[in-house]
């Protein structure tokens, strides 16, 4: 890892230990996965708003309803042509309007909007909140290259801070929420590795 990433993670993790203290009220999902797929690729695809469905359980019935993008600041060029992703990427600043089902059986969609606070090519982004179920969300999503048993390859991380609305009430629901959670995380790894196959299908017929 570029050694000022490294000192501007760990920076960032004190910043967070000391809130999370300071705010008891806030929860924390934390969650990590190998995949054999070039981090090119695996944040290309990451980025993209279009894919946030694919990665979630059928029965939440996940829609983008819009997205106001804001560009990136300029990929880089990797030394790999096969790995010129020419993908769409939410840059800062970009709003997302997803809607979804959060109980099964009751077919009331919830409407959910998240604001792209931070990026940074290959490395993270993170997402926040600005109107939805939640009081407080803000997601992390983070890459890092990794070569397993030979093979090269990609560790996919998500930190999640969030915090429940009603108060000292709202966090006694606290336990749903965090199995909800682990639920469609458990779902997302399982298919993760599907789906990035597909994708990288695809990134070799276009180039």
């Amino acid at each position: 890892m570029n050694p000022h990433l490294h000192a501007s993670y760990v920076e960032m993790r004190v910043r967070e230990v000391l809130h999370d203290i300071l705010d008891p009220m806030m929860k924390r999902f934390e969650t990590a996965q190998w995949v054999p797929f070039p981090i090119e690729l695996v944040f290309a695809f990451f980025a993209n708003p279009q894919n946030l469905p694919h990665l979630m359980p059928a029965e939440l019935k996940t829609r983008v309803e819009d997205v106001r993008m804001q560009p990136p600041p300029a990929r880089p060029v990797a030394p790999d042509p096969a790995r010129r992703f020419q993908s769409i990427a939410a840059g800062e600043g970009t709003e997302i309007l997803i809607s979804f089902c959060p109980v099964k059986w009751i077919p009331q969609r919830v409407s959910w909007t998240a604001r792209i606070v931070e990026f940074a090519w290959n490395s993270h982004f993170i997402d926040e909140q600005i109107r939805g179920p939640f009081a407080a969300f803000r997601h992390r999503h983070g890459v890092t290259s990794e070569t397993r048993d030979g093979v090269e390859g990609t560790l996919v991380t998500d930190d999640l801070k969030y915090e429940l609305p009603g108060g000292i009430f709202g966090n006694l629901a606290g336990g749903v929420v965090g199995k909800q959670l682990e639920q469609s995380f458990a779902f997302r790894q399982q298919r993760l590795p599907e789906i990035l196959a597909a994708a990288a299908r695809q990134a070799i017929r276009r180039a």
